[in-house]
């Protein structure tokens, strides 16, 4: 099986695929760089995502912004932040309502808020409140997506 497999994967390599529309269903990583370009077939997709899938070069490769991915620009994965924000989504929603305060604070430091750019930050999170916070059940991962998404609005 695994030379069926290896000579498999040596002939797709081999013939010029491409993924112009391809690279949307496959995405990127090991099998979208060596399966060239313009390639939008069964074949060519499914050869893509095994090879992504096998070495786990997809997932490696948009955590870091390697092997032809692009690195997600509202990446947040912050333990600290995360517990933060459980602990303390009650005065952190007071905080925000009055547009200061130690809870606000210590949350922009997470975040590694300029100490300059913070004015800025608290009004914004000030007025997008309702956004941020759209329900008295909201949970944590919800605010902070909702703060990252309201923060990536110019």
């Amino acid at each position: 099986m695994r030379k069926f497999l290896l000579a498999l994967l040596v002939v797709l390599v081999s013939v010029n695929l491409s993924f112009a529309t391809a690279r949307k269903n496959a995405g990127c990583g090991l099998g979208s760089m060596l399966i060239s370009h313009n390639n939008d077939t069964l074949i060519g997709n499914l050869a893509m995502t095994f090879l992504n899938g096998t070495f786990g070069t997809q997932t490696f490769g948009i955590t870091t912004g390697t092997s032809e991915c692009d690195r997600p620009t509202h990446f947040v994965k912050n333990e600290r932040l995360q517990e933060f924000v459980v602990a303390n989504m009650d005065n952190l929603a007071k905080d925000i309502v009055v547009g200061k305060g130690e809870t606000l604070d210590s949350f922009a430091e997470l975040l590694n808020i300029p100490v300059e750019q913070r004015p800025a930050f608290y009004a914004k999170l000030h007025d997008s409140f309702m956004k941020i916070f759209t329900s008295e059940q909201v949970q944590m991962a919800e605010v902070i997506d909702n703060i990252v998404s309201e923060m990536a609005k110019n």
